[in-house]
């Protein structure tokens, strides 16, 4: 693998857990949530992380392989800075 693809995909998956992170408080304080769906959504983040950290390592080209990166930490900067 080369340099770029895994510093690429370790900043996305760091980026990826921040995320699932918020959508489960995000769903925590949703007004009558349940345990199973704070847990269903962080499942279903982590698979969403999983597959996007896999094409990122393996098969997306360099310019969208950034792209994916930059997004990533523009939603963690943007979701988190806001309040």
């Amino acid at each position: 693998m080369e340099t770029w693809r895994a510093v690429a995909t370790g900043l996305f998956i760091l980026g990826g857990l921040v995320m699932v992170l918020v959508a489960m408080a995000q769903v925590r304080d949703r007004k009558g949530a349940s345990h199973a769906e704070v847990l269903r959504a962080g499942v279903i983040g982590l698979a969403v992380v999983a597959v996007l950290a896999t094409a990122i390592a393996f098969w997306l080209p360099s310019v969208v392989t950034w792209a994916v990166v930059a997004a990533t930490a523009m939603a963690v900067f943007f979701i988190t800075m806001m309040d």
